[in-house]
């Protein structure tokens, strides 16, 4: 997190910035609802982090250097880490700015009080004195906290991910129970899965109402032609994950993965409708008697052979079309702002529609809904860098005149040290276990 002193420098400059543009903003006539609106990005660009992560840098030097003086101090001496005074801003973070300063001042870590502390006990040294001041504020804190209440998925090494339910104590502990029970019951039955395995199976399938998860879902994996006939090596990439092995990436397609890893379970070739998207062929079932049955659809992509980048489509719409979604989807895989890796909410027309910007795949980009709506503040402007033989680039100007670039990842089957590949073509799977057929077409239910 780099060296206090440098910390505490960097707080000081964040809160000059943010007091610059708010006076900037009030001349300019910016409504008084909106005072500061940007400055989060702009130094989650300039530290090259996220735009979520700047909101939170910026929030904690406001807080150091308007409200807590002694935390600051012991920051710019190093008596505290970056991360020790977030700790600390964070505890404090439901007091009044008065109540806040006191804690400050009660703590004083510049003098040497958190010498020698862990994390703990700093929180609670913080909490407790917090608690003293205003005991209204943890209840008022807790019912904040209750609305809060949500669900998050992250990627995990190894084609694993982490599903993360933020939910009252009460009912986690209860969730937790049952789930325990329900593992010690197989496992006194000689189920021969560990227990957190059995918790982790029972979970989803209780979620899902489908023993191995797969339920009216559609899981984007895009790769090579190569890998998904041909046994090829090349890696696929998933929506949502990222970088999967190609022989992940088979087995999902083929229905072994609903049966576990190493089941044989053998693919069916049932032949489907068109894609009425794209016009694509390909629909078939994937599994066996012992598994759920499931489609897979298989839409073509094309890639051009010297950089890896998808090839375009265009529409005169104002907004976009279904295919080009997905096109986008596709082609950015994540929300295009530098450094933010959060899930695509938007299809953003980078130069404006009441600008004048047509609705194509180049004049097209996949942002985050906080990002689409930063971008639409005063002196943020977004331009298309893109030149033949180069992947999609996108140049976003902020306020103050800096300039960040954003290039759309290559597809599966292309790399820089590698030679074009003699083909081009890359093959698009959307596989899910569509277990409840739709009313049209019900013998072949489309995906």
């Amino acid at each position: 997190m780099g060296y206090p002193h440098t910390a505490a420098k960097q707080a000081r400059i964040a809160v000059a910035c943010d007091l610059a543009t708010r006076q900037e903003q009030a001349a300019a006539g910016v409504p008084a609802d909106e005072p500061g609106a940007g400055v989060g990005a702009e130094i989650a660009l300039a530290r090259r982090e996220s735009p979520a992560r700047g909101a939170r840098l910026l929030g904690l030097a406001k807080a150091l250097v308007v409200e807590m003086p002694h935390t600051l101090a012991a920051l710019q001496s190093g008596q505290l880490n970056e991360w020790c005074a977030t700790l600390i801003v964070k505890e404090t973070a439901c007091l009044s700015a008065q109540d806040r300063a006191a804690v400050d001042e009660e703590i004083a870590a510049d003098t040497g009080t958190l010498a020698g502390a862990g994390d703990r006990t700093i929180t609670a040294a913080v909490r407790a004195a917090a608690y003293r001041r205003d005991p209204q504020s943890f209840a008022r804190r807790a019912s904040q906290a209750m609305a809060e209440r949500t669900v998050s998925l992250r990627p995990a090494p190894d084609t694993m991910a982490y599903l993360t339910a933020l939910v009252p104590v009460a009912q986690g502990v209860a969730a937790y129970a049952a789930l325990t029970r329900h593992a010690d019951t197989l496992k006194s039955s000689g189920d021969e899965r560990s227990k957190g395995a059995i918790m982790a199976d029972e979970l989803i399938e209780r979620i899902t109402g489908t023993p191995g998860g797969y339920t009216g879902i559609d899981l984007q994996l895009v790769m090579t032609d190569r890998t998904l006939f041909q046994g090829d090596s090349e890696p696929a990439r998933l929506t949502g994950y990222g970088i999967v092995p190609g022989q992940w990436a088979r087995k999902a397609v083929t229905g072994e993965l609903l049966a576990g890893e190493g089941s044989g379970a053998a693919a069916t070739g049932t032949p489907g409708p068109k894609d009425p998207d794209t016009g694509a062929h390909g629909s078939g079932v994937a599994g066996n008697a012992d598994t759920t049955r499931f489609n897979v659809w298989v839409r073509r992509l094309y890639t051009a052979p010297t950089n890896g980048e998808l090839l375009a489509m265009d529409s005169k719409a104002r907004l976009f079309p279904p295919g080009l979604r997905r096109f986008i989807q596709v082609r950015d895989h994540t929300c295009r702002t530098p450094y933010c890796d959060a899930p695509i909410r938007h299809h953003d027309h980078i130069i404006p529609w009441h600008n004048n910007g047509p609705t194509t795949s180049t004049n097209g980009q996949g942002l985050c809904e906080a990002c689409n709506h930063t971008k639409e503040n005063p002196g943020w402007t977004t331009r298309t860098l893109t030149r033949p033989g180069q992947r999609h680039s996108v140049e976003t100007r902020t306020p103050t005149g800096h300039t960040y670039r954003s290039t759309a990842p290559p597809l599966p089957g292309w790399s820089v040290t590698s030679s074009p590949p003699v083909r081009t073509p890359v093959a698009g799977l959307a596989a899910s276990a569509e277990a409840r057929p739709r009313r049209r077409r019900r013998e072949h239910p489309r995906l």
